[in-house]
């Protein structure tokens, strides 16, 4: 079987004391050095563009891919019937052995499409080892998750190789040569740097969100990495953009790769956008209040620019009587887990989070974002907006503006 290798709203007049919210640098979470630009708040203003769904027919069946049976099997038993475009586009490359780069929409599929080749080769080949690579713990957890149900049976092991994890016990895993390592780039340098993981001995890549690990700043742990390993295997690259400077990057690490590209315009694209101007933390807060009383509010997501501003204004939400929780970089990963399952089984209908902490995070439901601080980059506005509105329906970003702020680009 396999396994890692390890044994609210609130009531309308429940309005709570005020807090400061700074912008300092004191308490900023750590995004590996996103500079700070200067935004003109007209581009936080943008009407909903979506794009009207159409049924992807896809050319195979699950059934149909000349994988091993037990994946057929396990795949079956989780319902799926027909693959996603990205799925039905990659597997048939991926199979072959060759190199793919894919690019897709978030929540489109990309894990099994990369998994499920690494799996049947394996299978097929047991000395076969696979490197996963993703931006965050949150998300590397969500495929190490999604591995463990195709791989059900296969007497294949992992290690999930993250921070906020006992390092000796991963440790112990990595000595129990696991067919499959995922993990965060820093962590997994970390393991190669102290002797314990040795990439020569994987022939299988497979980078996850390239660019936001470049995003948040991994570039030169990412080419590390690589560098690390054998030239001989196959490279398995996705991510939701693909810009020339990321393209010369992965393809200097790549054979011949297949470009595979289904995305269907940006995943802000069904979102309404819009700013609140304010004027005064004081009055910031309450106007948060008011927007999160409607009842069109249902599912929130808030971002904030520091750890210590998440957590006061988690704080202060709760004690106006709003079901919330925070979600950031000091949590430990059990914390984290914990207000991740909340958010998700709807025992919250408010996460507030920084933008490292929420990146890798897949939650379908959420019907708004609020932008509670001004984003460092538009790059990492457009993908916070993009949490909500998924599939066909039309989400909601609202971003503060402070008044002074916004007289400085000649508010109209």
């Amino acid at each position: 079987m396999y396994k890692p290798n390890r044994n609210g709203v609130g009531p309308s007049g429940s309005r709570g004391r005020g807090l400061s919210y700074s912008s300092s640098n004191r308490g900023r979470s750590n995004s590996r050095g996103s500079r700070k630009q200067s935004i003109d708040p007209r581009r936080f203003i943008k009407a909903a563009q979506p794009i009207t769904a159409v049924d992807y027919v896809a050319d195979n069946m699950f059934n149909d891919f000349d994988i091993h049976e037990l994946l057929k099997t396990n795949i079956a038993a989780r319902g799926y019937k027909a693959p996603s475009h990205i799925q039905d586009k990659s597997i048939p490359v991926g199979l072959q052995g060759k190199d793919v780069i894919g690019i897709a929409n978030t929540g489109t599929g990309k894990t099994a499409a990369f998994s499920i080749p690494l799996l049947n080769k394996m299978l097929s080949s047991p000395k076969s080892r696979a490197l996963i690579i993703a931006p965050t713990r949150e998300l590397a957890m969500q495929i190490e998750s999604e591995i463990r149900l195709f791989a059900k049976g296969s007497g294949l092991m992992g290690a999930l190789l993250i921070g906020g994890m006992p390092i000796q016990r991963q440790f112990r895993e990595l000595r129990e040569k696991p067919n499959i390592v995922i993990g965060t780039p820093g962590r997994i340098k970390d393991h190669v740097k102290r002797g314990e993981l040795a990439l020569h001995t994987f022939d299988i890549i497979v980078l996850d969100e390239v660019d936001r690990m470049v995003d948040m700043g991994f570039i030169d742990d990412i080419r590390y990495l690589l560098n690390e390993l054998p030239k001989e295997r196959q490279s398995l690259f996705f991510s939701a953009t693909l810009d020339a400077n990321l393209r010369s990057l992965i393809e200097s690490f790549m054979r011949d790769p297949v470009m595979i590209s289904v995305k269907t315009g940006d995943t802000s694209d069904n979102v309404e956008q819009n700013v609140v101007y304010f004027q005064g933390t004081g009055q910031k807060i309450d106007m948060l209040h008011d927007i999160l009383i409607k009842p069109d509010v249902s599912k929130v997501l808030i971002f904030s620019e520091t750890k210590r501003n998440v957590e006061r204004l988690s704080t202060n939400l709760v004690e106006r009587g709003f079901k919330a929780d925070a979600l950031h970089g000091d949590k430990s990963q059990s914390q984290r887990l914990r207000a991740l399952k909340s958010f998700r089984d709807n025992n919250v209908n408010i996460l507030v989070a920084t933008d490292v902490a929420a990146r890798g995070i897949d939650v379908a439901d959420i019907t708004h974002v609020i932008n509670f601080d001004i984003p460092n980059t538009y790059d990492d506005y457009t993908h916070r907006v993009g949490r909500a509105g998924r599939g066909s329906n039309t989400g909601f970003a609202l971003t503060f503006v402070e008044q002074s702020a916004a007289s400085n680009y000649g508010r109209y």
